[in-house]
């Protein structure tokens, strides 16, 4: 007489284990985009440089995917950022110079609000949505991230923040000067943590002014180094939500300038003699714990494995300010040649994705989006130009995301088509006498070896296609 009644509790046990495991397979996956600022191509340990230890990215590529041939929209830090927010070449909606200072907060300065941002695609499709750090994208009310599909920001809208405001405690500070204390050029170390520096010809920028920290749209006093108080709420944003799908868009300000580095990490290379780089180190260490302590969370939450989870960096580094090296590439953020535009680029997706991966066809931060967007339930809007990662680093597809690629940035400009390039380097406005140059990433990807005169074919070739390409784009917003 008990034998139904143990089979009846023995079935909704097995129904209620397979509702778990239903509801599991088909949830879906959290988003998380990690955007370094500033980063150079060759500062990660798994992009090869063994000076500073940054095993917490290093994992990201370790159990996914790394691309050597990752790029950004944008040769700096705003239209770069509208590239991937939009899945868009930024050009094309007129987003194509960079925002800085005061011009941050004038009107028609920011993302058009006619512009579908992930965001908006993913909280569209049942996502809760949050921006922690940079937004650099209009820092007028128009432009505020909660009306580009951010249900939480906290942060700050223009192009730089101090880590820690005067009188800088707790931290060593490297500011650029036109002029030393006394008169003179070079370098003043001064006796509580501060050193001056006239290496780049001025002033550092006025980076905090009108310019506060904010919670949604409030103004916060924040004491917390910088890059620990952005981990600290993205971390509070998992727990508060890893019970839902949620999309994390943290966007760091290191290694941007200013150059303040944590004295506790100050520590951790003090072998290293030049206080410049010893600074960008420490604040890269710090920006890899970060990315640990968010990759901790995750575990802790119990979502890791079904969170897709990006890296990059916004644009190559500037190297003279920073230090940070963008080899063996080119040039440095600001430029067209590979040094400023093919970043370090990784992608984890534990479910779906196998370990260990490296993938050297040109893939861009345009298909973030696309991407993300086909591991929801999201819509795609048509004119996302991105392509969806997933089934090329699977194998599911052959091919190349990408055969062309298109950038403009007054009269700097540039094209890469399969692993022929092409840019030239003129001024803001206008090309001035600047030449096209023709480059052979296969066999010269530090672009030594101009061949514009050797191969006038290929380079009329070229010419064609970014002209074809550049009618499609739009005049500049600002």
């Amino acid at each position: 007489m008990f034998a139904p009644r143990f089979l009846l509790s023995g079935i909704l046990v097995f129904l209620v284990l397979m509702g778990e495991a239903s509801a599991e397979q088909s949830r879906h996956p959290n988003i998380v985009i990690l955007l370094a600022d500033d980063l150079g191509y060759g500062e990660l340990g798994c992009q090869g440089n063994p000076e500073i230890p940054t095993p917490h990215i290093d994992s990201i590529a370790a159990n996914g995917v790394r691309f050597t041939a990752g790029y950004v929209a944008g040769p700096n830090c705003s239209p770069s950022r509208a590239g991937l927010l939009t899945g868009r070449i930024p050009t094309r909606f007129g987003y194509e110079f960079n925002p800085i200072g005061a011009s941050n907060e004038q009107p028609g300065h920011g993302l058009p609000p006619s512009e579908i941002t992930i965001a908006e695609s993913l909280q569209d499709a049942g996502y809760t949505t949050g921006i922690f750090g940079k937004w650099h994208q209009g820092g007028a009310a128009t432009y505020h991230p909660f009306r580009h599909g951010f249900d939480e920001f906290f942060g700050f809208t223009h192009e730089g923040h101090y880590f820690v405001p005067p009188p800088y405690d707790g931290v060593t500070t490297m500011l650029r000067r036109k002029t030393l204390p006394g008169g003179g050029q070079g370098r003043w170390v001064g006796q509580r943590d501060l050193i001056y520096s006239t290496h780049m010809g001025g002033n550092e920028p006025d980076y905090d002014a009108n310019n506060p920290i904010l919670r949604g749209g409030q103004p916060v006093e924040e004491t917390e180094y910088l890059t620990d108080a952005l981990t600290r709420e993205a971390v509070d944003f998992i727990q508060r939500h890893d019970d839902k799908p949620f999309f994390l868009y943290l966007a760091y300000n290191a290694v941007h300038s200013p150059l303040q580095g944590a004295n506790s990490y100050m520590e951790r290379f003090a072998h290293l003699e030049d206080i410049h780089r010893r600074i960008f180190a420490a604040m890269l260490a710090n920006l890899d714990d970060s990315v640990g302590e968010i990759l901790e969370q995750l575990r802790v939450s119990g979502v890791e494995k079904d969170t897709l989870i990006f890296f990059l960096s916004d644009n190559g580094g500037p190297t003279r300010e920073l230090t940070s090296s963008n080899l063996p590439l080119r040039g440095e953020k600001g430029q067209m040649y590979e040094g400023a535009i093919r970043v370090p680029f990784m992608m984890q997706w534990k479910r779906e994705i196998p370990a260990g991966k490296i993938y050297d066809k040109p893939v861009s931060s345009l298909d973030i989006f696309a991407t993300s967007v086909a591991a929801s339930s999201a819509m795609l809007p048509k004119q996302v130009e991105g392509k969806n990662l997933v089934p090329y680093v699977t194998g599911q597809q052959d091919g190349t995301p990408h055969s062309t690629m298109y950038w403009r940035q007054g009269g700097r400009t540039a094209l890469r088509h399969g692993d022929w390039k092409i840019l030239r380097m003129g001024k803001r406005s206008k090309v001035g006498d600047a030449k096209w140059e023709l480059y052979d990433l296969s066999s010269d990807l530090s672009e030594e070896r101009n061949l514009a005169e050797s191969k006038p074919l290929i380079l009329r070739d070229l010419i064609e296609r970014w002209e074809t390409m550049d009618q499609e784009m739009v005049d500049p917003l600002f």
